[in-house]
């Protein structure tokens, strides 16, 4: 691109931010109705809910009056007979040598967990106190909305005017591991193409103030199970002599960390980076960390969180405490979710974590690994003229100047979009706050950070349409 103007004509400005505005609530309501859609890519939940959700989510691209075309497709999952969940890909062709923007986003969701936990149904939309309480609300329909509000309101001020190239990538899968996401961009490459890509998938440093996210942790997750016996034994007849599993599984896993709950695993690496200021006042607040506990690990807070690795166990299998019986375990199972460092890839870390566990096996336990899930890290490039325009823009959506973010979740499809679009600009944004609880019990939406978002969006892409090749 050779031009790049900082503002779009005012009149144009001031009736994107009129119309953005004006459709709000329209917005709102229509992000009621998807957050009443269960669409849940785990294969023990109702499939077809997931199919009508992406029927909606087409139904709402096609509102915009921006698209040439809007499909509902599915894609192969390599290694397997199986097709992926339902995406939505919506274009619009470039004219004029404008450039090409690719929004992507999300309609699948987290499953809701334990329905008691919830102060209000997780699938019936409810504002309190400011917010948009559901599943989905926040991660990652209000991403959605942000993009079918925003487009629509600079379809209404431009119209014909309207040059820019589009794309809207709505995936159906990406709570559930993005298992069809590299074949998906493989087979529709020439649609997704884009210049710039914004993922609406992430958060900002807090209600008021948006956040461009600038790194990425990557992530390995696997199954370990430990086995100690052929089978279950009376713990009163051989207790204190056999190992039983999860005795076991207690000592390898307590390997994991050192005194401080830092990780304690060789071979997994940190960064170097400056953070903001955080104090821990913050993150007691935004985490609901005890009164008696304790904070974990070493440093900065964020540089904790952004740039050094975690290690959390996320299931167990193991009798439960209703069925609990005088019995050695003969084996027991876990997930193990850890995080990575910005630039170590999910498959050293990975190898770092199996290499230790296999070290540190007690009592000669036998140990399995299974379904392992890698993702890599990602830092972004930040001397493009995308990211620029997305500040400039942040700024003027939110009136406060935006914070560069370090996110400690991963998203590990970012790799597989650089990988096919190694020229485009990734552009990390998002519509949550440290408050909406992402796939927690109570998830909600700021409904001003909302109104921002869009406001924001909406003038990147007029922006966007007065750059030329």
């Amino acid at each position: 691109m050779t031009s790049m103007p900082p503002t779009a004509d005012p009149v144009v400005e001031s009736a994107v931010t009129e119309a953005v505005n004006l459709g709000i609530p329209s917005a709102l309501s229509d992000l009621g109705g998807l957050v009443r859609i269960p669409g849940i890519a785990w294969p023990s939940f109702d499939q077809t809910q997931l199919e009508r959700s992406a029927a909606r989510v087409a139904e709402l691209a096609e509102s915009t009056g921006v698209f040439d075309e809007v499909r509902v497709l599915r894609a192969a999952v390599p290694g397997t007979d199986e097709v992926g969940q339902p995406a939505v890909l919506a274009t619009r062709a470039a004219r004029g040598g404008k450039p090409t923007i690719l929004l992507y986003a999300h309609h699948d969701v987290q499953p809701p967990g334990d329905d008691a936990l919830w102060e209000t149904p997780p699938f019936e939309p409810t504002v309190r106190d400011g917010r948009l309480y559901g599943r989905g609300a926040a991660d990652d329909k209000a991403g959605i909305m942000s993009h079918i509000a925003s487009l629509r309101a600079v379809h209404e001020v431009l119209g014909d005017d309207l040059e820019l190239g589009v794309s809207l990538f709505i995936e159906g899968e990406e709570e559930y591991g993005s298992r069809s996401f590299g074949q998906f961009l493989s087979d529709n490459s020439d649609a997704l193409r884009a210049d710039a890509i914004v993922v609406a998938d992430s958060g900002n440093w807090d209600s008021k103030t948006p956040g461009l996210t600038v790194s990425l942790r990557g992530n390995a997750r696997f199954t370990l199970t430990v086995r100690t016996l052929e089978h279950a034994s009376h713990s009163g007849m051989f207790g204190g002599a056999v190992p039983d599993a999860m005795m076991a599984t207690v000592r390898l896993l307590s390997t994991l960390w050192d005194a401080d709950g830092a990780v304690a695993v060789d071979g997994m690496t940190d960064r170097d980076a400056p953070t903001p200021d955080y104090d821990e006042a913050t993150l007691r607040d935004e985490t609901g960390l005890l009164a008696g506990t304790s904070p974990i690990g070493r440093g900065s807070i964020l540089g904790r969180i952004w740039n050094k690795p975690a290690v959390t166990v996320i299931g167990i299998d193991a009798t439960s405490v209703e069925s609990a019986s005088n019995t050695l375990l003969p084996e027991v199972s876990v997930v193990v979710s850890a995080r990575v460092a910005p630039g170590q890839s999910g498959e050293d870390a990975y190898a770092a974590l199996e290499s230790h566990l296999r070290a540190h096996a007690p009592f000669g336990a036998e140990l399995t690994f299974s379904d392992v899930d890698l993702g890599n890290g990602f830092l972004v490039d930040t001397s493009g003229w995308a990211v620029a325009m997305a500040r400039q823009a942040m700024a003027d959506g939110y009136g406060a100047d935006p914070v560069d973010l370090g996110v400690g979740g991963s998203i590990p499809f970012i790799a597989d979009l650089v990988r096919e679009f190694p020229e485009a600009q990734i552009l990390v944004t998002g519509v949550e706050d440290p408050h909406s609880r992402a796939h927690s019990p109570n998830e909600s939406l700021h409904l001003d950070t909302f109104r921002h978002a869009v406001a924001t969006e909406a003038l990147m892409l007029a922006r966007m349409n007065e750059v030329t090749a």
